[in-house]
Parts: structure tokens; C-alpha cells; sequence
């Protein structure tokens, strides 16, 4: 009886340690497999950002980040004076009373939507062409602004007329300056996502604004939303045109 189980014992053993070197085995081979990968992402990466498309991309999207951070530091400015939004008075702590996670918040944004449409022409095939200058995209930033003057300055019976009101500027502003269907797509998408998120903030008292008529927030404040992405999305357009080399003769 014990050679008997001195022996069942030694298979028992046997078939774990062969399990334990199939599980080890394969440990390996897969950790080895998620190196390979990282390895070619990596380099995907550094060959992306040394060539001239990569580059190109960086620089557009700082442009985008730098633009977005300036708007939203003083459209927020403006908001919080005349006290649509109020933050905690713990986190305005700058000389631009602001809270500080607007910019950046703001800024990576308008990043990702200023590169998002002009590779979603490039994908349906429809190159943005109406209006494609400086002096448009300009004018276009102009009366975005204005469109956020007025939410804070223009005092209607109640919200329900200004925001038809705004509703009216901002559909104004994709016809004059954009009038493509996937900029009206992404215009309506991106104000959506936006006004999730602020009800989600305002929700969790983050901040809050005065007279919500829309559950948590302003009723107009998707226009806004839609009116800038219409915005950021003709300077990332423009900034994706680039500028045309002059070839050179010896």
C-alpha cells in the first residue's frame, strides 16, 4: 500500500508539473507576443512622428489646444461674471477667475474635433471647399463669440426664447461659414456628447449654473456647443489645407 501510493503520489506531481510548465509556456509565449506588438506600435509611432504627416499633426493639434484653451478661458470669464455659471469658491483660484481644469479640458476638445473633421471629409470623400480662408475662418471665430456674448448678455422673457434665439444664430453660422452634411452631423454629435457631460458635471457639483431650465443646465447651452464645434471644425480644416510649396530651379 504505500509503494501504491508512493506512487500515485509521484504521478499526481508529475501531471502538475506538467501543467505548470504548459501554463508557463504559454505565459511566455503570449507576454512574448504583447512585447512584439508594443515594439511595432512604438515604431509605428516614431515613424509616424518623424515624418512630415506626423509632424504636421502635432503642430495642428498644438494650434488647436492653444486656441481652444484661449476661448474657453474667456467665454468662461464672461459666463462667470455675469453669474450664468457658478464654480466653488475653492477651486477659483487664478487671476483669471476660472477654474483651472477649464482650459485644458477645453483645449484637448478642441484638439480632437478641429483633427476629427477634416479626416472625416477625407473619409466620405468630400473635400470641404466652401469658403477656405483665413479671412472666413476669422469671421466665423467672430461670430462664434458674439453667439456667446449674447447667451450672457441678452435678456429675453425667459430661456425658451433665447435659446431659439441662439439656436437660430448658431444654425445661421453652419450655413454661412460651413453648409456640408458632415459638418452639421458633427456639429449636432459633438453639442450632444457635450451637454452628457455637462449634465454629468453639474450633476455631481462640479459646478452649476443659475436658472437651469434644461434638468441641470441653460436650455441654450447646446447651441453653444454646436456653434463651436462648427468652429474649432473650420480652423482644423483650414489648418489641414497647409500651405503649398513653391518648387524650386536651379
Amino acid at each position: 500500500m504505500p509503494a501504491l501510493e508512493d506512487h500515485c503520489w509521484s504521478c499526481s506531481c508529475t501531471r502538475r508539473d506538467k501543467n505548470g510548465v504548459k501554463i508557463t509556456t504559454w505565459l511566455v509565449r503570449r507576454a512574448g507576443d504583447a512585447m512584439s506588438s508594443l515594439n511595432s506600435f512604438i515604431g509605428l509611432v516614431c515613424c509616424t512622428l518623424a515624418s512630415r504627416e506626423g509632424r504636421s499633426l502635432i503642430r495642428r493639434s498644438l494650434v488647436l489646444f492653444a486656441v481652444g484653451a484661449f476661448l474657453a478661458l474667456v467665454l468662461n470669464l464672461l459666463q462667470i461674471q455675469r453669474n450664468v455659471t457658478l464654480f466653488p469658491e475653492e477651486v477659483i483660484a487664478t487671476i483669471f477667475s476660472s477654474a483651472w481644469w477649464v482650459p485644458p479640458c477645453c483645449g484637448t476638445a478642441a484638439a480632437v474635433v478641429g483633427l476629427l473633421y477634416p479626416c472625416i471629409d477625407r473619409h466620405l470623400g468630400e473635400p470641404h471647399k466652401f469658403k477656405r480662408e483665413w479671412a472666413s475662418v476669422m469671421r466665423c471665430i467672430a461670430v462664434f463669440v458674439g453667439i456667446n456674448h449674447a447667451s450672457a448678455k441678452l435678456d429675453f422673457a425667459n430661456n425658451v426664447q433665447l435659446s431659439l434665439t441662439l439656436a437660430a444664430l448658431s444654425l445661421g453660422l453652419w450655413w454661412t461659414f460651413d453648409r456640408s452634411r458632415s459638418g452639421l452631423g458633427l456639429g449636432i454629435t459633438i453639442a450632444f456628447l457635450a451637454t452628457l457631460i455637462t449634465q454629468f458635471l453639474v450633476y455631481n457639483g462640479v459646478y452649476q449654473y443659475t436658472s437651469p431650465d434644461f434638468l441641470y443646465i441653460r436650455s441654450w447651452l447646446p447651441c453653444i456647443f454646436f456653434s463651436g464645434g462648427v468652429t474649432v471644425g473650420n480652423i482644423g480644416r483650414q489648418l489641414a489645407m497647409g500651405t503649398p510649396e513653391k518648387s524650386h530651379s536651379d
